[in-house]
Parts: C-alpha cells; sequence; structure tokens
C-alpha cells in the first residue's frame, strides 16, 4: 500500500491558495484517474483503491496546515503503509517548479515540520510545488494563505503537470525514484 498525502487547509476560503498547492495536485491525480477523495476517515478525506495497478490511499487532511502531522500519523497507524508521500507548497521554490526529496529537514513549512515532528522522523518522501513570486513577500501568512497571483497561473498550472507526472512514478515505481 502507498499513501499520498496532500497538504492544505480545509474550508472554501482556502480553495486556489498558495497553501493548498497539495490538495490541488492530489485533486490533480484524482481527476485524471477518474476517482473522489469523498470518504471521512479521521481527520482526512480519502480515496482508497487502485491506481497504477497499486493499492493506494489519497488523502487530504481536514486539519489547519500546522496539525498536518495529526492526520498522518492517524493514516499510517491504520493503514500502514510501505511508503508515504507527502505533496506541498514550498514558498522558496520559483512557481513552475518542483523538488522532490527522499528525506531531509521541513524547512521553514509548518505543516511538514508538525509530519516530522509526530512521525519521528525526516526519512519522508515529499514532493515540494513551487510558490515564491519574483517580489518580495512582506506577511508570509498572509500570502501563503492567499489566492496564487493570476500572473503566477500558467506556472502554476505547469508545476501541477510535473507534480502529476512525478506522482504517477512513485505510485508505479512503488516509491523507489
Amino acid at each position: 500500500m502507498i499513501l499520498i498525502v496532500g497538504l492544505g487547509n480545509y474550508g472554501m476560503e482556502f480553495n486556489g491558495t498558495n497553501h493548498n498547492a497539495g490538495f490541488m495536485a492530489i485533486d490533480k491525480l484524482a481527476d485524471e484517474n477518474g476517482v473522489e477523495i469523498t470518504k471521512r476517515f479521521g481527520k482526512s478525506l480519502i480515496y482508497t483503491g487502485n491506481l497504477y495497478s497499486k493499492s493506494i490511499v489519497l488523502a487530504k487532511p481536514q486539519t489547519y496546515m500546522n496539525l498536518s502531522g495529526e492526520a498522518v500519523v492517524e493514516l499510517q497507524n491504520f493503514y500502514k503503509p510501505e511508503k508515504t508521500l507527502i505533496i506541498y507548497d514550498d514558498i522558496d521554490l520559483p512557481f513552475g517548479t518542483i523538488r522532490y526529496r527522499q528525506s531531509g529537514s521541513a524547512g521553514t513549512h509548518n505543516g511538514m515540520r508538525n509530519i516530522v515532528e509526530l512521525t519521528g522522523t525526516t526519512i519522508i518522501p515529499r514532493l515540494r510545488i513551487g510558490t515564491k513570486p519574483e517580489e518580495p513577500i512582506y506577511n508570509l501568512a498572509d500570502y501563503v494563505t492567499g489566492k496564487i497571483p493570476k500572473k503566477y497561473l500558467p506556472e502554476f498550472e505547469n508545476s501541477l503537470e510535473l507534480a502529476f507526472d512525478k506522482i504517477q512514478e512513485f505510485i508505479k515505481k512503488d516509491g523507489n525514484i
């Protein structure tokens, strides 16, 4: 079993925001494969089934970003996945880019920081989607919970395509990329 978790903030007011890049990547994967992430399991919305001949769980935590670890731990304890992939926004990467890593620190991301803290490990594959604008950010909290600026939407859509490809690769290769 492979667990794929897209991070974001729940609630309509957060749709289309920088911080919901993980949700948007998971939604793209679900849409492209004709599945819906609608089943409630604890602190997450999930889809369980098969994609690319692999048993998977797709999850969108229904906690605020800084408490994402609670949902991830709950999912890992119940499903006992062989691999887990976390997908989230990264303010240190420019729009139009992604970065995949097998392990490492949480950096400046509070959701990933909570996951590392509650799981007790930094060995967690993660896919980061760039949301860094060219202009300076004066209030980080307002920026990450704000809508993706229209001028960056084409680059962001490119990031989602790249993320979609990388997630497919992760699933098809049993997390061995």
